[in-house]
């Protein structure tokens, strides 16, 4: 999986350097209240696609049922019409909000969160789409519109610390290319007010943070499951793919650590795992130690439902594995976003799933 950029000046060439140099000097000179842009190589990037951002559900019926020609063309009549929040939009908020402190504290720091827009939009979209970020006031200056093409091939180039998309087949490419991904699901008509001042995450454990244990549970049962986690309680468990972006939240949440602001950090960590903390918690808790990393809330459930802590919680995005554990966060109302990875894709409610034969062809 992506890892955290390289934070060692010696790893940026002079001729990226000077072209920086040049691209942060013609930006100061504009005369506009949003802040520059961090650098890729120490910015946590992440790239969202234009149907999470924003809702387009009306525009992609006009897609499908008329063509892109119309699409574009009715795109472009409503130009200056902002178009409405989408499922992330709460997320990028926050991490706005986290950002703003950020810059408050660190002045001159490129140790931030920077949003990309990813999309396999036309170009000719992009001016509708600039006009609602502009609209909502979002930092988000760097794009990357593809004409119909797949963005896939650019995460890497944009130095992608995390993907989130509507579209699972690009996330599971995505996945496939070495990038952390997840598909946005939108929550229920559910009421949930998310935190103005605190970013919230919430993490499954197996197949999400982790990679190992899901394998054994799946082919073996609980009861094996339970003798080997006691075996190998001192082994750490394998890294899963979004082990990397909590890696990269703890960067920033150290910053806050560093100026006595531990209390009133806006950034908080959720592990939300259907494991038993008596049975398999201590192989978790010290694999995360032994990786350097802290998690501010560690709920072991025992195989209860997720659900009812999640619409406690109220996280502004929920990463989990399993379709029936989105499923069930979602009708409480929780964003909650499909990571597509490791054995249990294979398996709905524990039952194994015969994969149909590819095609060869």
């Amino acid at each position: 999986m992506a890892e955290i950029k390289t934070t060692d000046p010696t790893a940026t060439e002079a001729g990226e350097e000077k072209d920086w140099t040049a691209a942060k000097a013609f930006f100061d000179s504009l005369k506009t209240n949003k802040p520059r842009p961090p650098k890729p190589q120490y910015a946590v990037t992440i790239a969202v696609s234009s149907r999470s951002l924003f809702n387009m559900v009306a525009e992609g019926k006009i897609y499908k049922e008329d063509g892109v020609e119309k699409y574009v063309t009715y795109q472009q009549e409503h130009d200056n019409e902002p178009l409405m929040p989408g499922v992330a939009f709460p997320l990028v908020k926050a991490l706005m909000n986290v950002n703003a402190r950020l810059r408050r504290l660190y002045p001159d720091s490129d140790e931030l969160f920077d949003v990309i827009l990813m999309t396999n939009n036309h170009a000719q979209v992009g001016v509708r789409l600039i006009n609602s970020i502009n609209h909502y006031d979002l930092t988000i200056e760097r794009f990357c519109m593809t004409g119909g093409e797949s963005p896939i091939g650019y995460l890497k180039a944009y130095m992608t610390n995390l993907y989130l998309s509507k579209d699972g087949e690009k996330v599971i490419e995505a996945i496939e290319e070495g990038i952390a991904a997840a598909t946005m699901f939108a929550s229920e008509d559910v009421e949930n007010q998310l935190s103005d001042t605190q970013l919230k995450v919430a993490f499954d454990g197996d197949a999400v943070l982790f990679s190992e244990s899901e394998i054994i549970v799946k082919q073996h049962g609980l009861d094996t499951s339970f003798e080997h986690e006691k075996e190998f309680e001192n082994k750490p468990l394998a890294q899963g793919p979004l082990k990397c972006f909590l890696e990269a939240l703890g960067m920033l949440q150290r910053k806050f650590y560093a100026k006595n602001e531990r209390m009133t950090c806006p950034i908080r960590t959720y592990l939300v795992t259907s494991r038993s903390a008596a049975s398999s918690g201590v192989r978790v808790l010290k694999t995360l130690r032994s990786w350097g990393l802290e998690i501010d809330e560690a709920l072991f459930l025992a195989g209860a439902p997720k659900g009812p802590l999640l619409q406690k919680i109220q996280p502004h995005i929920f990463f989990d594995d399993q379709m029936f554990h989105i499923e069930g966060a979602k009708e409480l109302g929780t964003i909650a976003a499909h990571v597509p990875y490791g054995i249990g894709q294979k398996y709905n409610k524990g039952i194994f799933i015969e994969q149909p034969a590819k095609d060869m062809m």
